[in-house]
């Protein structure tokens, strides 16, 4: 009875604890479950009786078997609630039970476990960090606690750290320099500081640190210590190093190669434009950027490459991708000019892009042209030296004949002046003869050391007696000539032919200027005329003020038998002779014709004894002549004149400023643009002369130099100007030392446009 008593006294005190009290044997499921876990839960007792724990608490395989916690329920309607679960195990027979007290937190209770249970996760997600040091300093910047990645980065265990101050962990230099307390301070008045830098482990290696420090302050805002997160990007840095001198290495690649390079998108939007395209097309790169390349083109060829990029986003594939194509450029100033274009693609931040390599052909095209007229020239010279060579043969038969018959015809005077007329025919045959050998250079020559000045003023009564008598000779012979190496019958004959011509273009009279001059032909001056040996040379040129001859005659002015005068009044070898002669002596020849400007030809013949190849002067002998810091506006309309110049002006340190005409110069001039000297050529196409164009600079710009060029005498041109008379001319071909010199002389004299 008693035994009866005591079950039923415990029967009413598990039935009446305020707290929820449940039983639960090994196969989890519910054994006991008093009145307050029916109230927690929601669940009859004879509903939860038998049920899997599981149904009630979801986490219960989970928690260990002894524990005491915070825990998620179910009720049975389905909600859920957060209570305070503690479990024991207990013995019943042989099998372990599990008995467990359950009561719901109140939002106190709540509250305090969700802080304990954050603040336990996140120690622990700290401590397990080993990417990134984690750790605090107090407010003096000692360190107040250690993680793994602490120790992994920095190498210090927590026992050797703790208590010291972080500046450990930065090289001497920046602690000398107070680095440490200077980011402790900016982080308390920023709020937060990052920064990056070399820091220290503890065998004095140094690594790139990634730091992040931020103030740590206490519910009154009162500061009490500092988070310190720090990470090793040294490899980082060290790839993002090796990327940027890449990308240096590329950008100054493609800004210094001679070649055009343009980067584009997949629709051909121009993304890069190098200073090579912008000397071709005359564009600055903020121009093209952001436009489509064919605008770089005539609408043919825009039409050819619009399509490739068309195809290529089609089909991404396209048989021109790499190949390389001869197409037209089109410059900003309407200019055309031969280029060969190649394109490729890459995979740019991976995006695909073409690089279009652009090869000016302008140059090759020059030389291909001289090279067709030089094999045509030769050519034409073989076929004429073995036609003199036969005919001669023939015109020794005729001449010699003829001669016989007069001497036997003495007795009939008609029959020996028919015999006569034969032979003079005959010899004029001959000397017809020679000079077709002389332009195929297969005459006989005789060089001799010649002072050219002794042999013009030994030639001027010939010439006046030759010369109709509306016609002016004068002569500009230079003193100290040097004496020339070549045939000196030759040479007389190249001079009167040259004088008629020129007095063939002067209908109505006109002057005949013959000047003479040392001259040093240098690889400058090779560059533009491939033909020429670079050398000391003697000149002489020969001008008139005639009638001048355009561009599509002057091209074929050498040619034999090409003549633009009547029929009958030319055989067309006078020129071709004078060509001949020359370069057989090793000389070069030059000629400048406009229409009624007139025409200069010089004939550049070997110094005697000192025709060797000469090295051009030095930077040294020109030093002192270079630029002072001036700008220059050059204005020429020939391509390679105006690209050797600029070359020259460039390397004297002028900062250049080219223009192709009078038109294109003016706007420039009527910018903003300082520019110190106008250095233009005097005859340019467009309708505006180099005297109109200084003319109309000068009053515009009153501070402004000038100096002229011209491939004209210097009395000629300015005879034939109707501006001032005292600017200063430069006579083509020049040298860099005369251009130099020039230039400077210039500088130094009063502005052109005042009156001194």
């Amino acid at each position: 009875m008693i035994e009866n008593a005591d079950a039923s006294l415990l029967r009413a005190a598990f039935q009446a604890a305020p707290e929820g009290i449940l039983l639960v044997d090994p196969q989890h499921r519910i054994v006991l479950f008093n009145r307050a876990c029916e109230r927690l839960f929601g669940w009859p007792a004879r509903d939860a009786l038998g049920e899997d724990i599981a149904t009630l608490i979801p986490d219960w395989p989970l928690r260990p078997s002894e524990a005491s916690a915070p825990a998620l329920a179910r009720r049975e309607d389905g909600t859920a609630l957060t209570i305070a679960l503690s479990t024991a195990i207990v013995a019943v027979g042989n099998a372990a039970f599990v008995v467990a007290t359950a009561r719901e937190l109140d939002e106190t209770e709540l509250l305090r476990a969700e802080r304990e249970g954050a603040a336990s996760n996140f120690q622990r997600l700290v401590e397990g960090v080993s990417d990134y040091a984690i750790y605090m300093l107090d407010v003096e910047g000692r360190v107040a606690s250690w993680n793994r990645g602490a120790q992994r980065i920095k190498q210090y265990t927590a026992a050797e750290i703790l208590g010291r101050h972080f500046r450990t962990f930065y090289p001497p230099e920046a602690c000398a320099d107070l680095e440490p307390e200077r980011n402790l301070a900016l982080a308390r008045d920023r709020g937060r500081f990052e920064t990056t830098g070399w820091r220290l482990r503890k065998e004095g290696t140094r690594f790139w640190a990634h730091d992040v420090i931020e103030p740590l302050r206490d519910a009154g805002g009162t500061l009490i210590g500092y988070a310190k997160v720090t990470s090793d990007i040294t490899e980082q840095r060290r790839a993002e190093q090796v990327i940027r001198e890449a990308d240096a290495r590329i950008a100054t690649l493609i800004e210094t190669v001679v070649d055009g390079v343009i980067l584009t998108d997949r629709q051909g939007v121009i993304k890069t434009f190098n200073l090579a395209c912008h000397r071709l097309f005359g564009y600055a790169a903020e121009d093209v950027i952001g436009r489509h390349i064919s605008m770089l083109m005539p609408a043919a060829n825009a039409e050819l490459v619009q399509s490739f990029f068309r195809s290529s986003r089609a089909s991404g594939d396209d048989d021109r991708l790499g190949s390389v194509r001869e197409m037209t450029g089109l410059c900003r100033d309407g200019r055309t000019f031969p280029m060969d274009l190649s394109i490729g693609e890459t995979v740019q931040e991976g995006e695909s892009v073409f690089v279009a390599v652009i090869h000016d052909l302008t140059e090759r095209k020059h030389t291909e042209e001289q090279l067709v007229q030089a094999q045509k020239m030769e050519i034409v010279g073989r076929l004429s030296g073995g036609i003199a060579h036969d005919f001669n043969n023939l015109l020794t038969v005729i001449v010699g004949n003829a001669e016989f018959l007069s001497d036997q015809l003495k007795a009939r005077q008609d029959l020996r002046s028919l015999a006569r007329d034969i032979g003079d025919a005959g010899q004029r045959g001959a000397e017809l003869t020679q000079r077709l050998l002389a332009f195929s250079r297969r005459q006989t020559l005789k060089p001799v050391e010649i002072d050219c000045n002794e042999l013009l003023e030994s030639m001027h009564k010939l010439l006046r007696r030759t010369m109709r008598e509306d016609i002016a000779i004068d002569t500009e012979l230079d003193v100290g000539l040097r004496a020339a190496y070549a045939d000196r019958t030759q040479l007389e004959s190249a001079i009167l032919n040259l004088a008629l011509n020129a007095q063939d273009a002067m209908v109505g009279g006109g002057r005949l200027s013959i000047t003479t001059a040392n001259v040093l032909l240098d690889a400058s001056y090779q560059l533009v005329n491939k033909d020429v040996r670079p050398g000391n040379y003697v000149l002489v040129a020969v001008t008139d003020n005639g009638s001048g001859m355009p561009k599509d005659v002057l091209d074929r002015v050498f040619e034999p038998f090409y003549t633009t005068k009547e029929v009958g009044k030319g055989s067309g070898l006078g020129l071709s002779m004078v060509y001949g002669f020359v370069k057989q002596s090793n000389g070069h020849v030059s000629i400048y014709s406009e229409p009624g400007l007139g025409t200069t030809v010089r004939l550049y013949l070997p110094a005697a004894g000192n025709g060797r190849i000469q090295p051009a002067q030095t930077s040294d002998a020109v030093e002192h002549l270079a630029s002072r810091g001036e700008v220059l506006l050059i204005v020429e309309d020939d391509p390679f004149v105006r690209s050797y110049a600029v070359m020259c002006l460039r390397s004297l340190g002028y900062t250049v400023i080219a223009a192709i005409d009078g038109a294109e110069a003016l706007q420039i001039l009527d910018g903003e643009t300082h520019i110190d000297i106008l250095f233009t050529d005097v005859v340019m196409p467009g309708g505006i002369s180099g005297w109109e164009l200084a003319e109309t600079a000068m009053a515009r710009r009153k501070d402004l130099r000038v100096l002229l060029t011209s491939g004209y005498a210097l009395d000629t041109i300015a005879g034939r100007s109707h501006g001032r008379a005292d600017l200063p001319i430069l006579t083509k071909p020049y040298r860099k030392a005369e251009l130099a010199q020039r230039l400077r002389d210039v500088m130094e004299a009063p502005p052109s446009g005042t009156d001194c």
